[in-house]
């Protein structure tokens, strides 16, 4: 009976240390969002700071935005496209420094550089890489064309994307590269070495082996880099700033553009939650096929 009561108050000692750092996690993570879903039922903006209960008004507006459910297409269709190209990069790369070669180290390090840069440092460099007149890409076009190139790759709405996409795609190959490296890493060799007697493809090794083997690190990797793309501001802004027009506005641009240029404060607090629920939809369900996977 002593021990029980010993184990239960050495338990109860633990609660009561790990408690304070629990309480501050949960304030430091819940209370902008707590404090964000009470202004949108309020009626806060430059003109008026209504803390009144104002009800479903700005959820009701949601719907009714044209310019907001353009921005989340605008967003759907950056993610759709950079995801699976920074995916097959990245495991294209992955297999090609998976074997031991000189100088791998060194060569892994130059090619993760781009992901240690600021984004918004990245699209600014990007922007004068785009340049009309003096940047580098039309020069190079021009010397391979003969011909003096032109092209407004940052205003044309048929270069736009593409411009956006490579920047990205530039960017964040590197990130989706280490990750998986480091799973291939830990493929059971011996699996492969008897695939390889029994004469398996390379595709049905890869089927069978080696995508079981890195669907965890898969999947990590997938919702990280999906989370980023859903919230995609820094790049698109140092490029486009959501042009031309609003063709480029995803809906992070389109949040902060509301809030902190036209002060629509309650508005943007109802984008805000939508935008968190959006995520948490996505981070469940890949949780949810996790989970089935294993």
């Amino acid at each position: 009976m002593a021990i029980t009561h010993q184990a239960i108050g050495d338990r109860g000692v633990k609660y009561w240390l790990v408690w304070p750092a629990v309480l501050i996690l949960l304030l430091i993570g819940l209370f902008p969002i707590i404090y964000t879903l009470l202004v949108s039922f309020q009626n806060i903006n430059m003109l008026e700071e209504d803390t009144s209960f104002s009800g479903f008004m700005h959820y009701a507006a949601l719907f009714n935005d044209a310019r907001l459910w353009q921005s989340v297409l605008h967003t759907l269709i950056f993610t759709a496209i950079a995801l699976p190209i920074e995916l097959i990069l990245g495991l294209a790369m992955a297999y090609l420094f998976l074997d031991r070669m000189p100088g791998r180290q060194i060569f892994v390090a130059l090619l993760v550089l781009p992901v240690m840069i600021s984004p918004i440092v990245a699209g600014a460099t990007w922007r004068l890489l785009f340049d009309n007149r003096f940047g580098p890409i039309n020069q190079v076009l021009g010397w391979i064309t003969g011909e003096t190139q032109t092209i407004l790759w940052l205003v044309n709405p048929n270069f736009v994307y593409p411009a956006i996409l490579l920047a990205e795609v530039w960017q964040w190959t590197p990130f989706m590269f280490l990750l998986l490296l480091a799973g291939l890493s830990n493929v059971d060799q011996s699996q492969l070495e008897a695939a390889e007697l029994d004469g398996a493809s390379w595709w049905r090794t890869f089927t069978k082996i080696v995508l079981p083997a890195i669907r965890p690190v898969l999947a990590i990797a997938l919702l990280i880099r999906s989370l980023d793309l859903v919230r995609l501001f820094d790049v698109v802004w140092a490029l486009t700033r959501g042009g031309p027009g609003t063709m480029t506005e995803t809906i992070s641009i389109y949040a902060y553009v509301q809030g902190f240029q036209q002060f629509e404060t309650s508005y943007t607090a109802a984008v805000a939650i939508m935008i968190i629920i959006l995520l948490s939809v996505i981070v469940i369900f890949v949780l949810k096929r996790m989970e089935i996977a294993r």
